[in-house]
């Protein structure tokens, strides 16, 4: 049976409004056209959809259940428009540019500063986003370009290259708890007072999910929203903090501590869009060429200069040798 989508609006207007008559305003039809429709609807559906009564009508078993397909099925469609329209951007349109709180810090700024200086011509929009969003935004060609976290992004098929050592650390005050110490474990931290970011910042999320459930309950003294305020914090004493390494400043005198636990070793990978367009190319690899040079200069470089593994690149790069370029 093929349903028009029209009908299947105009059903969910009926459901939700308790009435046909509040159904087909919402449609702006009139109501023998409605109710013509929905007539149609059950007909072909070969049951009843509607129970109806003087007060209004409600929806019969097999209603409920197309109303709850209904609203996927609409909900699927909205974001189908809206990826076939992205491939209409103009050209003049502004890059998108995605990336997690850790790439927002310091790295997106200053290739954006050196970028936009470079290209006056060229716009670009920058959101935060965590890495599986970034995915699906790059993969439904809603973005240009998206700083990712490499293990979330393992087969996801985009073109990519690695761009920088993203590895966290646990930092503390200067002659504080963690004096003498080079290395710990996240539970060792946490047995101690710490700062970090708020609940909803893609760090601090991403941090609980490689933790587990059964993680040792944290004392946050205090959350912030930018890694900025999180080191000063650390540094004054207020409490430890786990942090990239790269958002250190080296003129602050903190204790640094390595965090043993693998899942903080991880690298910044930059992922390309699917949506291939000639026409905003050219502005797209200069914005990537921006980025891999603000990433040499970040003051962890000691690992952002290592080449690209197989790890590093899908598939789909190796076909494009030129993308792994350093400039």
């Amino acid at each position: 049976m093929r349903y028009d989508l029209d009908d299947l609006r105009l059903f969910l207007g009926i459901v939700d409004e308790g009435s046909i008559t509040g159904g087909a305003r919402r449609m702006h039809l009139s109501l023998p056209s409605a109710s013509a429709r929905v007539r149609a609807l059950e007909h072909h559906a070969g049951v009843d959809l509607l129970v109806r009564g003087r007060r209004g009508v409600r929806p019969t078993p097999a209603g409920t259940t197309l109303a709850r397909h209904a609203r996927e099925v609409l909900a699927q469609t909205a974001r189908l428009d809206s990826a076939v329209a992205s491939y209409t951007r103009s050209p003049a349109a502004p890059l998108i540019l995605l990336g997690g709180g850790s790439a927002m810090h310091r790295l997106v700024p200053q290739a954006l500063v050196s970028f936009l200086r470079a290209h006056p011509d060229v716009d670009v929009a920058v959101s935060e986003s965590r890495t599986p969003d970034t995915v699906r935004l790059l993969t439904d060609g809603e973005a240009d370009l998206g700083v990712l976290v490499g293990d979330e992004a393992r087969d996801c098929r985009l073109r990519m290259e690695f761009l920088g050592d993203d590895s966290l650390v646990v930092i503390g005050q200067a002659g504080g708890i963690l004096a003498g110490r080079s290395a710990v474990t996240y539970t060792e931290a946490a047995e101690h007072p710490m700062v970090g970011l708020a609940a909803g910042s893609s760090l601090r999320r991403w941090i609980e999910t490689h933790v587990g459930p059964h993680a040792p309950a944290v004392r946050h003294r205090t959350t912030v929203a930018g890694l900025n305020q999180v080191v000063a914090l650390a540094a004054a004493g207020v409490g430890l903090a786990v942090v990239p390494r790269r958002a250190i400043d080296p003129q602050v005198s903190l204790d640094v501590c390595e965090l043993q636990d693998p899942w903080a070793h991880r690298d910044h990978l930059l992922a390309w869009g699917v949506k291939e367009d000639d026409r905003r190319a050219t502005a797209t690899r200069a914005l990537a060429r921006h980025l891999r040079e603000a990433a040499l200069s970040e003051p962890s470089g000691r690992a952002s200069r290592r080449e690209p593994t197989d790890r590093d690149v899908a598939p789909v790069a190796r076909q494009e040798p030129d993308t792994l370029t350093r400039p």
